[in-house]
């Protein structure tokens, strides 16, 4: 894949999340963080699958909703049982 594919891909995808995703430090609501989860995979699948290439900060991303999903179950979980 050239660099040229490489960094169109890269806009595109930065592009998608800008627009469509807040700050996973900014997200208060848990069905907000699974949507921006599954729709971030999805668009990580399709590119894996493509065999195209996927940016590394996209893996970052998505591991930061991953970590504040968490949290936010973790916290759930505590106020309903304790």
């Amino acid at each position: 894949m050239s660099d040229y594919q490489k960094r169109r891909i890269e806009m595109e995808l930065r592009s998608f999340t800008s627009k469509n995703f807040e700050k996973p430090s900014d997200c208060k609501n848990l069905d907000q963080i699974r949507f921006y989860v599954k729709e971030l995979c999805l668009k990580i699948e399709n590119l894996e699958v493509n065999g195209q290439y996927v940016p590394q900060w996209a893996y970052a991303l998505l591991a930061q909703y991953n970590d504040r999903q968490n949290s936010m179950i973790h916290l759930e979980f505590r106020n309903m049982y304790c």
